[in-house]
């Protein structure tokens, strides 16, 4: 039986620090699935609809026109899944959107439902991309960046480890960001002992930031799921991640083996 493993692809990533979705960083990710694909079950779980919206309604000249999130989003949408779906067929990766709010998770029948339609997608060698379901749930706009989404799918389906692509190496004892001299922490199983090392800044694309992350992770500790914070900016990213050959921070359950 394969392993499983669940993708959180952020919007900083996608644009790999531009106003665009880079399909250079799509390629790459498109790249590893390839060769994954054969020892694990792979979900992804991508945000990005609101910055592919603002890029090609740019172009159209009638961006001041829409100031609504949700309207955004509803834009992008369709046309992120069109630019996922160019990429990845290239690989010869067969993908199927799974649009999905909070409330898919909150009684037994909407799990289980759920559960079933992207067990049928992975039983046929798809790749679920999952993204929250902004026309009618605004959660994802506000709180995290699909990090708290990501969790929920990793538990659901009962996952090995839940990748977050971030755009540091992972948790730092202070800001990267800000204090050259900060240090990376590696692994973590004790949650309460880094309280004081999250610290926040602006993101102009993303919403997520540490303190979602550190919330996912909390999420997947109750079922005893690793959790790997990564850069998504660097090439190989996951590949290399699960081979230890970059530096990130591991999230293990105290309990587990890690």
């Amino acid at each position: 039986m394969k392993s499983r493993i669940v993708i959180k692809i952020g919007t900083s990533t996608l644009t790999q620090g531009t106003d665009r979705i880079s399909r250079g960083k799509l390629e790459d990710i498109a790249r590893q699935l390839y060769r994954l694909k054969e020892a694990y079950d792979i979900v992804v779980v991508s945000s990005g609809a609101i910055a592919t919206a603002k890029q090609f309604i740019t172009i159209g000249g009638w961006d001041k026109l829409v100031a609504s999130k949700q309207a955004m989003s509803a834009i992008g949408q369709p046309k992120l899944m069109q630019i996922y779906s160019e990429v990845f067929s290239d690989f010869g990766l067969n993908i199927a959107q799974c649009l999905m709010t909070y409330r898919d998770f909150e009684n037994d029948e909407s799990r289980l439902n759920t559960l079933n339609t992207i067990e049928e997608l992975l039983s046929h060698n798809y790749i679920p991309i999952i993204n929250e379901n902004d026309t009618v749930a605004v959660e994802e706009l506000v709180l995290g960046d699909n990090d708290k989404l990501s969790a929920l799918v990793t538990t659901l389906i009962n996952a090995d480890i839940l990748i977050i692509a971030s755009d540091v190496d992972g948790l730092f004892d202070k800001n990267p960001n800000i204090y050259k001299d900060s240090t990376l922490i590696t692994e973590v199983s004790d949650l309460s002992l880094i309280k004081n090392y999250i610290e926040e800044r602006a993101n102009g694309l993303g919403t997520g930031g540490m303190t979602s992350k550190i919330n996912a992770v909390k999420i997947c500790f109750e079922k005893n799921i690793k959790v790997y914070l990564v850069n998504g900016g660097k090439p190989n990213f996951i590949e290399d991640s699960l081979d230890g050959k970059i530096p990130f921070t591991k999230f293990f359950p105290a309990h587990s083996n890690c």
